[in-house]
């Protein structure tokens, strides 16, 4: 074999292990009752702010902890120890995605995408 069949073999196994690592370490979609049947796996929890339920955010003790409550898409209620600031606008959003495992009853967020209120409303800007 010439070195460059050789080359080129390394190279597609090389592609091949990038790609089977980077499959490996996706989340996938999830509600609160999966997450808490694997604890050890990560998921994207999709859900929404439960206002009635208090939020905890304490930076002088704390600043990268934050804890609130939040509903599932099923209906299903958890309390969530986000490891970060609390975001800002936060209580505007009007849907929440969490990243992170389960923990017990409490889900550990690593991260949050929040969806906050469009500024328009059938292309017409709302006034402020």
């Amino acid at each position: 074999m010439k070195k460059l069949h050789i080359v080129g073999i390394i190279i597609i196994a090389v592609a091949i292990g990038v790609i089977f690592s980077s499959l490996k370490n996706t989340t996938t979609y999830a509600n609160f009752s999966e997450a808490m049947a694997n604890p050890d796996k990560e998921y994207h929890v999709v859900g929404k702010l439960n206002k009635e339920m208090p939020q905890i955010y304490e930076p002088t003790v704390n600043p990268d902890e934050f804890r609130f409550t939040m509903l599932d898409n099923n209906g299903l209620s958890k309390n969530v120890v986000l490891h970060k600031s609390k975001p800002q606008d936060f209580d505007k959003s009007e849907q929440l995605v969490l990243i992170g495992k389960m923990n017990g009853e409490t889900f550990h967020a690593s991260d949050i995408l929040m969806k906050c209120p469009s500024k328009y409303n059938d292309g017409k800007p709302q006034l402020n």
